[in-house]
């Protein structure tokens, strides 16, 4: 039994179903760019205007927003008025693609759009030959993840995250010791470290770009750490109350060991947190999942690779929820419970013990 269910009942209707897929790759990059240079931020303030007006208020080439402007227009993003050549960015598209729109700036996601096509030539290469594209080929991946962190961690943190597991935010009051494993630049942990002054925090990441970037920071929080290190390599004589994994444990070329590391550090009574893809292993299961062609697109060019890439198991964004469970239980934890909150679509939640 066919399970791709593609609903396709003639070849013109497979032929739309691709011109929309193209269409939205293509218009993908154009909102990545309206997010990098501010178009939309821009936009989001002004009357309805001319491509000169929307130029000059963002510090932009005429030229090249008035063709960025038609994009949007044909993709049915701006409006706009023939008379007069006007454009704007109605309330309903500014609420979706600005930063103050931030937990749903879809913008800021789309920037993986191009981030994953610069490294298309060495995914391909890696089709022949296996192996995978290392973490340093993605040049702006934590400039975006840390975008992306601000949306989906920092916002919820105090709301929707912390609150997850009664009495941690007491906890945190009083003081405890607090590591997120694959930290990036820090956004998260930096939060954490203001918020809560008697606890102490560290991060470990083996970038030493996103290190430094975390570290530069940081200046001026004495409760706080970042160092360079491999998650994989967790031991028995750290011990920490708390640890975190913000959508870091499924890129991870060691998630085994990483996993049992961090139950090892644990103090007793500790908690481990972990945000990571809601998805199923199964793929027949995730045929309606709303970022479905995203999230095995993210994770061929991306999550799968850089594991690879170290010689690792290469588990893919969407090793899904049963999956988890199973390397959770394997790693110690015995008791786990998996939470979704409103605001983040893409990730679930796990409260470790």
């Amino acid at each position: 039994m066919c399970i791709c269910d593609l609903d396709i009942r003639s070849g013109e209707e497979f032929a739309q179903n691709l011109l929309a897929h193209l269409n939205g790759g293509a218009i993908a990059l154009m909102i990545s760019v309206g997010q990098r240079t501010r178009l939309f931020d821009v936009m989001a303030d002004l009357a309805p205007s001319g491509s000169e007006q929307i130029a000059q208020a963002a510090g932009l080439n005429e030229r090249y927003v008035r063709e960025w402007l038609a994009a949007m227009v044909v993709a049915r993003i701006v409006h706009y008025q023939p008379e007069g050549a006007l454009y704007q960015l109605p309330a309903v598209a500014a609420g979706f693609l600005t930063r103050r729109a931030s937990p749903n700036n879809l913008a800021a996601v789309a920037q993986f759009v191009p981030l994953l096509g610069s490294v298309e030539d060495s995914i391909v290469e890696c089709f022949s030959r296996g192996g995978g594209v290392a973490y340093e080929s993605y040049g702006r991946f934590h400039q975006i993840m840390a975008e992306e962190s601000s949306q989906t961690v920092v916002t919820a943190l105090h709301e929707g995250i912390l609150p997850l597991d009664p009495g941690l935010v007491e906890r945190l009051h009083q003081g405890i010791a607090v590591l997120d494993v694959g930290c990036g630049s820090g956004k998260a942990l930096k939060e954490l470290a203001r918020s809560f002054p008697q606890s102490r925090f560290s991060g470990y990441d083996f970038s030493p770009a996103a290190v430094a970037v975390a570290r530069a920071e940081a200046v001026g929080l004495s409760n706080l750490t970042f160092e360079v290190r491999d998650a994989a390599g967790l031991q028995n004589g750290e011990r920490f109350d708390l640890v975190t994994a913000f959508d870091a444990i499924h890129d991870q070329a060691q998630p085994d060991r990483v996993l049992s590391g961090i139950r090892t550090v644990l103090n007793p009574g500790g908690l481990f947190l972990m945000q990571d893809i809601r998805a199923s292993s199964r793929l027949e299961q995730n045929l309606e999942h709303p970022m479905g062609p995203f999230l095995y697109t993210i994770s061929c060019l991306h999550c799968m690779s850089v594991s690879l890439a170290q010689g690792g198991m290469g588990l893919g964004a969407a090793w899904g929820e049963q999956k988890a469970l199973e390397m959770l239980a394997e790693a110690g934890f015995s008791r786990v419970s998996v939470h979704q909150l409103p605001h983040d679509m893409l990730n679930n939640y796990y409260l470790c013990r």
